[in-house]
Formats: C-alpha cells, structure tokens, sequence
C-alpha cells in the first residue's frame, strides 16, 4: 500500500488497501529476541473523549520503528508512547470503563480512524496484511486510554501466524487487565501503565 500525506490531517492513500493486499508482512525480524527500550514514562494525559473528532496528524513515513520481542510487535515509544483520557479517574469506574458498553460511546467513527490508520501504516513503514492488522489504542479504551491521540494509536501486527481477523494477543491482555482493574485488583494506574511501558512484559507477568 503507497501512502501520500498531504498535510496535518490530511492523508490519502493512493490505493485502498483491503483483503486483497499483501499476503505476508515484509517488515524485518530477527530470529532472536530483539533488545527493547521501553519507554520510561507514565502515559502523557491526552485531550480525552470529544464530541466530534478530526483526522489526526501522523508521523512521517518512515520515522517510526517496530520492536520485536519474538513474534510480538511493540511500537516505537517516542512515536507512541501512550495516552490516557482525563475522563477516566478511579472515581468514575463503575460509569466509565466498568459500565457495559461505554467504549462504543467513545470511540472514534471509521471516517476518522481510517485515514489516520493509513498515516500510521507509512509511519512505521508496514506493507504487511491490511485485513489482520489493527489500528490499535496502546491504552486500550476500556482502561482508559485516550480515544484519538496520534500518541495512543499504532498500526499493530498481528502477532497470530495465520490470523484471518485483527484479534492478537494483546486483546488478551486488554480483558484480563480490564477485569483486574473492575474487580479492585490492580490500580487504574498501574494498568495504564503496564501496557503502555511492555505490554509484552504485562502480558508474561499477568499469565495470559
């Protein structure tokens, strides 16, 4: 898929990407556990969740990087360090995160999402499968990651060889973090954290 920005919000694929695309991602692996620098910052604070949202800005093509630990994927953290909604507190759980369906009332419509998923393709520089890889919130919304912040939002791989659909593994860990945090077992924090710094290290510690 070729990619062209044309300024701050605008991003025009010259191609619509789909299922029939590459059959295989030609991002480079090694074949040993890749050194990682996770960042070493809490989530910046984001905007939060708006009543109507704008294609948002992305990085230029190219200027970010995947790190891998095996076959997972983990973004770059000075292109995606994570952000969380100011909406969200420890106060509020039982009417935000732990309400069912509350993140539906937050996230961002297609029209927006689209675009900026094409932006962060070319930033990372991913050729790979377009059906199998998510437009994924780093801060998951149902721990109170921010909806639209450039910093909160990735093109992730799918780590699953052979996925026919966006679920990876770290969906996984999103759940189980989630149902920690509603059942008063960890922190809001510390699970905002946790998968912003290493979600592969959260998803080892948690046993997923």
């Amino acid at each position: 898929m070729a990619v062209v920005l044309t300024g701050c919000g605008s991003i025009t694929p010259t191609a619509s990407p789909g299922t029939s695309g590459p059959t295989r991602a030609t991002i480079p692996r090694s074949g040993t556990t890749a050194a990682v620098t996770p960042s070493t910052s809490t989530p910046r604070i984001g905007p939060g969740s708006l009543a109507t949202y704008t294609v948002q800005h992305q990085r230029a093509p190219g200027s970010c990087h995947y790190k891998w630990v095996g076959t997972y994927p983990l973004p770059d953290p000075t292109c995606t360090p994570g952000a969380v909604d100011p909406q969200v507190t420890p106060s509020d759980l039982d009417s935000t995160i732990c309400r069912a369906g509350w993140t539906s009332t937050v996230r961002p419509p297609e029209r927006i999402t689209g675009p900026e998923k094409a932006g962060s393709a070319a930033a990372y520089g991913y050729i790979g499968p377009w059906a199998t890889a998510e437009y994924d919130h780093l801060v998951p919304l149902e721990l109170g990651g921010d909806p639209n912040d450039p910093a909160n939002l990735w093109l992730e791989p799918n780590d699953r060889p052979g996925a026919t659909s966006f679920t990876n593994s770290k969906d996984a860990l999103e759940t189980t973090l989630h149902d920690l945090v509603c059942s008063g077992q960890l922190s809001l924090a510390a699970a905002q954290e946790a998968i912003a710094t290493d979600w592969v290290a959260a998803f080892r510690r948690y046993g997923i």
